[in-house]
């Protein structure tokens, strides 16, 4: 079956096939096969792009999906009181269909902002059966998921066997491993999980920042450096506040680095490191990180990053955000073959936006429209692979009033177990 999006204005994130202020994307089998100002295709599909910006799906590289049912509780926490009361509080009050529903509802809401390709950083791993409930969750919901197993705590002596299962269960490109890392856990340990990794052909994902909580470790990359344990498999998640040799170390291993722009301001991290990666040769990708704290929308992330880095040094374009939002996260989940992109060959994975809505019309400037004003309600369909699972505004196949009812019910029970209100009352402790 061939689909032919005809008449939109297209932004391709491809420089050799540039944008087209007018164009048609012309689809087969789940996958490209051309992109021209005008493509002859009178036996496929019609789809009316015109007056839409034709764009790649948008590729989240860190989300701690598992949370969704608190969205909002954590506006105004600090990275300690977050620590308190996502991981110390509600988090041992999880059962497998909470994170079932928190992972199946978190990856349909960023599915319906155009999020086509997450990567679900999972760290709710206390039992076999949350990870094997995660992953039923985001294999419900249409898109393209990595599942990032942040298995074990602390120094947890042995994750192989259960990181092991759990890769026997997915796709080659459908799994990453999150690192304990060397912030939390010792060198040996993380030198232990790196080798796991290698040895199931697992990329790997780290977070490492300057923020107050760490219990261990000031020079992490320095650290992992000198034992071999960083290469271009490696992502590391936020980087705020690494020395600047750290920096040149991660550009000198080809690692890639995920900004959570929105969490890491609020949060208390330090600026987003966006200009210090790209002065050192890191094109970064963007991440939401988590809902209690911030939104879920690629649309938010990105004015975020590009406002802060446009005031500390005026030196980023819009066009570079939308690539940290697209192609460079696709390169951080090892996709850059398959999505990210525009470009003959790759999946379809294509998002429509109204360009007649009154908020952004008219649009002068695609690249700037998409980052300076763009926002999720603007998404009118979704293709993954070719295959449409939003029209005009709306979901298909997804029956959100049943999932939303379950969703309430979870987070009451789990709300009730410990103790806490759910009301924005509720200050947890900083220690």
């Amino acid at each position: 079956m061939r689909k032919l999006l005809r008449g939109g204005m297209v932004v391709s994130a491809d420089p050799a096939v540039g944008d087209l202020r007018q164009g048609d994307v012309l689809v087969e089998d789940g996958r490209i096969v051309a992109v021209a100002a005008t493509v002859d295709a009178a036996d496929a599909e019609i789809v009316d792009a015109t007056g839409k910006i034709v764009l790649p799906g948008f590729v989240d590289t860190h989300r701690h999906t598992w949370q969704t049912a608190f969205r909002g509780l954590g506006a105004d926490w600090t990275f300690d009181q977050y620590r308190i009361a996502m991981h110390g509080t509600l988090r041992p009050h999880y059962r497998p269909d909470d994170v079932y529903l928190g992972n199946l509802l978190g990856r349909i809401e960023a599915l319906d902002s155009g999020v086509t390709t997450m990567l679900d950083w999972f760290h709710c791993s206390d039992h076999p059966d949350n990870a094997d409930a995660a992953i039923q969750g985001l294999r419900e919901a249409p898109g393209h998921s990595m599942f990032c197993y942040g298995a074990g705590v602390a120094d947890e002596p042995d994750i192989a066997p259960e990181i092991t299962r759990v890769r026997s269960q997915l796709p080659d490109d459908g799994m990453m491993l999150g690192l304990r890392g060397p912030q939390l856990t010792t060198l040996e340990t993380t030198a232990a999980d790196v080798a796991l990794a290698r040895e199931l052909g697992l990329r790997v994902s780290v977070h490492l920042h300057g923020a107050t909580g760490w219990p261990r470790g000031h020079r992490p990359i320095a650290d992992m450096r000198d034992r071999g344990l960083l290469d271009d498999r490696t992502t590391v998640v936020h980087g705020n506040g690494l020395s600047d040799d750290q920096v040149a170390m991660m550009a000198d291993a080809g690692c890639s680095v995920s900004v959570s722009p929105d969490v890491e301001l609020k949060m208390g991290f330090g600026w987003p490191e966006t200009g210090r990666m790209l002065a050192a040769g890191i094109r970064p990708s963007l991440s939401i990180d988590d809902c209690p704290s911030a939104g879920g929308d690629m649309f938010a992330t990105m004015r975020t990053a590009f406002a802060v880095q446009r005031g500390l040094d005026g030196g980023l374009t819009s066009r570079d955000v939308v690539e940290f939002a697209t192609v460079n996260g696709a390169r951080a989940c090892g996709l850059e073959h398959r999505t990210g992109s525009i470009t003959v060959g790759k999946d379809a994975d294509l998002i429509l936006l109204d360009a007649e809505d009154p908020s952004i019309f008219p649009v002068n400037n695609a690249a700037g429209t998409i980052v300076a004003a763009g926002h999720p309600g603007l998404v009118d369909s979704v293709f993954v692979a070719g295959k449409a699972v939003k029209r005009d505004g709306r979901l298909l196949g997804v029956d959100l009033p049943a999932l939303r009812t379950r969703l309430v019910e979870s987070r009451d029970r789990i709300a009730a177990a410990a103790g806490v209100a759910v009301d924005g009352s509720w200050t947890p402790p900083t220690r």
